[in-house]
């Protein structure tokens, strides 16, 4: 169609540079009035079906380039809301990576205070014992010279070598 149009005005264009010029009119022809006159209506018929079908084609190019751009928009907004999940997310994670580092350091602090702690606490607990016993055996070495004094015993050398005799076996 758009080349009918252009065909037609084509035609009346050869039709005026062809005409016969007027005499002393250099910008002035003659024209058969009815040729250019049924070109002309021809050209007025088919141009308004040429502009509709222009008007169509814009409509759905604007049509298109409207979706398109609803469509990018979607993408974007879309990648932006990944983009912030992702961030979410590796910044919980970072979080939760420096909360059991904590924790764990925390942890560590305590099991080697309450090691230090137990340590401290057997270490007492046995030199009580020890004092205990060395008072204990000091007593029992003080009864029995009580005994030995009150019992008339003299022969400390030989019990001694019994006990130890007893004690290697």
């Amino acid at each position: 169609m758009d080349n009918d149009v252009l065909e037609l005005i084509e035609m009346l264009y050869t039709m005026v540079t062809e005409a016969w010029g007027v005499p002393l009119g250099n910008e002035k022809c003659i024209v058969e009035r009815d040729k250019v006159l049924n070109l002309l209506d021809e050209i007025r018929a088919r141009l308004p079906s040429e502009f509709s079908e222009a008007r169509r084609l814009v409509g759905t190019r604007d049509e298109m380039i409207s979706s398109a751009k609803r469509e990018a928009d979607a993408i974007r907004r879309a990648a932006e809301e990944r983009s912030a999940e992702l961030v979410e997310q590796q910044e919980i994670v970072r979080a939760a990576r420096n909360r059991s580092n904590e924790l764990l350091t925390t942890a560590e602090t305590r099991a080697r205070e309450l090691y230090r702690v137990a340590n401290d606490y057997v270490d007492d607990a046995l030199k009580r014992t020890e004092e205990a016993i060395t008072a204990a055996l000091n007593e029992v070495s003080k009864s029995r010279m009580s005994f030995r004094s009150a019992a008339g015993v003299n022969k400390p050398a030989q019990n001694e070598r019994a006990r130890n005799i007893n004690i290697e076996t």
